[in-house]
């Protein structure tokens, strides 16, 4: 399957860099490029890309702005931002706008490929190092927190599909452990993402670290 890929950076030299990393991977189509956030929202209704790769800073409208509204009118289209800054602040407000991933632009090319293909096969996991970040964020700053839908309107195995999640398992690591199928698994997911009103797996991990329902925040709760 090829996967169509939008590419937005202000700056050329990066839409190349990023182009060229692409272009030699099989599976992943370059349809366009746009400079901008507006130019981005109108190629992604002309377009209709599986994945749009956007850079968080950009002159005008921002990366986090244009994702917000791209999300709103598109909201199957994936979103990963691209930046230079691991500033935690910047990956929660990522979130919050809706965006599936998180990529800095000096990792190596090899491991954003990896990324990208793992969040395409729906099977992204979140990194213990981004996991620890966030947790800290929501625990640092109770002030960002907004009002949930609690996790009792989940039933039992919705509620261990989601610390399944938020664990960073895949959906095929969730079949096998609660031995259903792959199938069940991404329907589940589904309806738990409508009852809690949130948009994508990134998001299902944070609700769950500010709720306590990993082992990972437990944990990281009696240090």
């Amino acid at each position: 399957m090829n996967y169509r890929v939008l590419i937005t950076d202000d700056h050329p030299l990066a839409r190349r860099a990023v182009r060229a990393l692409l272009a030699g991977e099989e599976g992943f189509e370059i349809v366009g490029e746009a400079d901008n956030g507006e130019r981005a929202i109108a190629l992604c209704g002309e377009l209709m890309p599986d994945l749009v790769l956007m850079d968080i800073q950009m002159p005008g409208m921002t990366g986090l702005e244009a994702t917000r509204k791209i999300k709103q009118q598109h909201p199957h289209i994936r979103i990963v931002m691209l930046t230079v800054s691991d500033d935690v602040a910047d990956l929660f407000t990522a979130i919050q706008s809706g965006a599936q991933g998180y990529l800095l632009k000096n990792m190596d090319p090899d491991d954003w490929i990896v990324y990208l293909r793992g969040l395409l096969d729906d099977n992204s996991e979140i990194s213990r190092h981004m996991a620890d970040r966030l947790f800290h964020q929501f625990r640092s700053s109770p002030s960002q927190a907004v009002e949930e839908t609690k996790p009792n309107v989940l039933s039992q195995r919705e509620g261990e599909i989601l610390m399944c999640v938020a664990s960073g398992l895949s959906n095929r690591q969730i079949a096998e452990q609660l031995i259903i199928t792959e199938n069940t698994v991404k329907n589940h997911i589904k309806n738990i993402l409508a009852k809690l009103s949130l948009d994508n797996r990134v998001q299902l991990t944070a609700y769950a670290i500010r709720q306590g329902l990993t082992q990972y925040s437990q944990k990281q709760s009696r240090k």
